[in-house]
């Protein structure tokens, strides 16, 4: 489980009201949770992150931000605990309910909750079985992300860094499964948010750019296009001076190269075995006739 360690400003309570102290134990009860999914006692964990929303039914104002902050904290805990439990549907669920209370905060603070609306971005592509409905979801988020880079802190940065591991991880899954299309898109999803983060072409960047192209060569249709791209990825690779990259990109290009004069000499070998055997087949039919 990748915890989310969502800070709540309890600074901003008034410490003599009920209301802290509501707060105060569903934290408790939160950090024993985390201490339960550690020795990876799952049972016992969901019965504290519950318990912990259920101190927070208790709280008088349900449209307080550290209220729907330490919500949505729980939310991130419950998706994950779900998940882990095997519980996929309900985990679903509550990741769905957890988008809608981060855009309501993003309205409030874009700079504190940006983190965790990219966190939540990388938490679906984890517990979404369907990689359709997690690149849908993505897409659909992408205009709120966005708006985030415009105003770049350290935590938007280290949230995308996760959200851009996790993409390439699916990528490489699917690629390894054969779902070589839909690996694509998880690749150029995680380069367009690490260009994003930086501003910049940096290793990583080419380094997820070479596996696009490894993917489209498995595709014989798009092996003009992996030839593009590590075509177009090459200079970016001689100006870092990342030697190694620069092989790999070389040595791809090289394979594709040699595959296409192949296949050319393949498929006439094959053309002048086959032509003779037409020939006598038709020559008697011919004679037939």
């Amino acid at each position: 489980m990748s915890h989310i360690d969502l800070l709540i400003d309890v600074g901003r309570l008034d410490r003599k009201s009920p209301d802290t102290e509501v707060i105060h134990a569903a934290i408790e009860a939160r950090q024993t949770a985390h201490q339960l999914i550690a020795e990876e006692r799952y049972i016992d964990a969901l019965e504290r992150v519950v318990a912990a929303m259920r101190e927070l039914r208790a709280y008088s104002d349900y449209e307080n931000v550290e209220f729907k902050a330490l919500f949505a904290a729980l939310l991130f805990d419950l998706a994950e605990v779900h998940y882990l439990l095997k519980d996929y549907k309900q985990s679903e669920k509550e990741l769905d309910t957890l988008f809608k209370v981060l855009e309501n905060l993003l309205r409030e603070d874009a700079e504190r909750f940006g983190p965790y609306h990219i966190l939540a971005m990388e938490l679906s592509t984890r517990i979404l079985r369907s990689r359709k409905k997690a690149m849908d979801l993505l897409i659909k988020q992408r205009i709120a992300a966005d708006a985030l880079y415009e105003k770049v802190n350290s935590g938007v940065v280290a949230a995308t860094d996760r959200l851009v591991d996790s993409l390439q991880k699916v990528g490489e899954l699917l690629g390894a499964a054969g779902d070589y299309r839909e690996a694509l898109k998880f690749f150029a999803e995680a380069i367009k948010y690490s260009k994003k983060r930086t501003g910049k072409v940096t290793r990583k960047e080419i380094k997820m750019t070479i596996q696009m192209a490894e993917t489209m060569m498995r595709v014989k249709s798009m092996k003009p296009r992996a030839k593009r791209l590590l075509q177009a990825v090459l200079p970016h690779a001689i100006s870092l001076e990342t030697i190694e990259l620069e092989e790999e990109i070389i040595a791809l290009l090289e394979i594709i190269d040699g595959e296409t004069g192949q296949e050319s000499r393949w498929k006439t070998f094959l053309h002048n075995i086959v032509r003779p055997v037409k020939e006598k087949i038709k020559e008697k039919k011919e004679k037939k006739g």
